[in-house]
């Protein structure tokens, strides 16, 4: 059986984003994958972050992966800082790392550019992000787009060790959705969606109210026609729209365009609030309930003991490889 990792920050709220891009896809890869999904509270620290706060957004992204369906019994659940093997193994990694690559990464570049007392950590969180999939095996992981150059540094690095110590890592491969891998801001369809974006009508947040819903979706920026059709390059609102509504209802594009040949723009947007507010509204019940229940820190713990029963395992190889382990 196939190994599959991925995993979430807990830093803003979670958007529909993550959710059709990412989160959704987690639900079906447990049915047929060895399955490890983390919520990644480390990396979180690459920017000053409320502890607080920190806290209980990884508690409430936990209570989210189960709210939308991840069951503790087919996947290991887990907050990446409960498995202290993960930065061991960073540690090692990046002995083996070049600065120049690291340099080189995109993200690294834009989360800094103009930023004063940029930190060590955020130069170096691909290498961390390489542990994280390393230390389990992963045969697959899920990334988006813009997490493929980190993934291609993560390959880099289990050759390069395989290369000096003798073969140790599986080289993982990326498991990209083309359709729907990326959506688009609301207020801006030409940038991705993100949590993190300064304006909220960006996004709409697994937990917003239909309320808040609605008047995102009839706020979301379009163009000057009125025609409904699917064209990402001419028509990158009215496709977004349109993508969102195919990946929550099921409907394939054509069809969406058929259905609404000959309707404005309003008739669509208004079709798309029913849509998503009726598949979010038993996710924020299910989250509710196990907030309340305590379930979650069981599942953590629970998933905590099973990834470091996998994670000493490779960390020990390593060890061992490295002339670390001394009897």
């Amino acid at each position: 059986m196939k190994r599959v990792l991925s995993g979430v920050q807990p830093t803003g709220d979670v958007t529909i984003g993550n959710y059709l891009g990412a989160i959704k896809r987690f639900v079906e890869l447990q049915e047929t994958t060895k399955a490890f999904f983390m919520i990644v509270n480390l990396h979180a620290w690459t920017v000053p972050q409320d502890p607080v706060v920190l806290r209980e957004k990884t508690i409430s992204l936990a209570a989210l992966y189960m709210a939308v369906g991840l069951d503790p019994n087919k996947a290991t659940i887990f907050a990446q800082a409960d498995v202290p093997e993960h930065t061991e193994l960073a540690w090692l990694l990046q002995c083996i790392a070049y600065f120049g690559e690291l340099g080189r990464m995109i993200q690294f570049k834009e989360k800094s550019e103009g930023k004063q007392n940029v930190t060590v950590g955020l130069y170096t969180y691909p290498v961390l992000q390489a542990a994280d999939i390393l230390i389990y095996q992963a045969d697959q992981v899920p990334v988006g787009e813009d997490q493929k150059q980190h993934l291609e540094l993560t390959r880099d690095l289990a050759e390069r060790f395989n290369s000096r110590f003798g073969h140790t890592f599986t080289v993982p491969e990326p498991l990209i959705s083309e359709f729907g891998a990326r959506i688009m801001g609301l207020d801006d369809p030409t940038k991705k969606m993100s949590k993190s974006a300064p304006s909220p009508f960006n996004r709409i947040t697994l937990t917003d109210s239909p309320d808040e819903i609605k008047t995102k979706i009839m706020k979301a920026v379009t163009d000057t026609e009125n025609e409904i059709r699917y064209d990402p390059e001419t028509k990158p609102g009215i496709s977004n729209l349109l993508t969102i509504h195919s990946l929550f209802s099921g409907l394939a594009v054509e069809e969406l365009v058929e259905r609404f040949r000959g309707q404005g723009y309003g008739t669509l947007k208004k079709d798309l609030v029913e849509v998503v507010v009726s598949h979010l509204q038993p996710i924020q019940e299910r989250h509710r309930q196990l907030l309340v229940s305590g379930e979650v820190l069981d599942v953590l713990k629970r998933g905590a003991e099973r990834a470091r029963a996998e994670a000493s395992k490779t960390l020990y190889a390593v060890k061992e490889k490295m002339g670390l382990v001394l009897r």
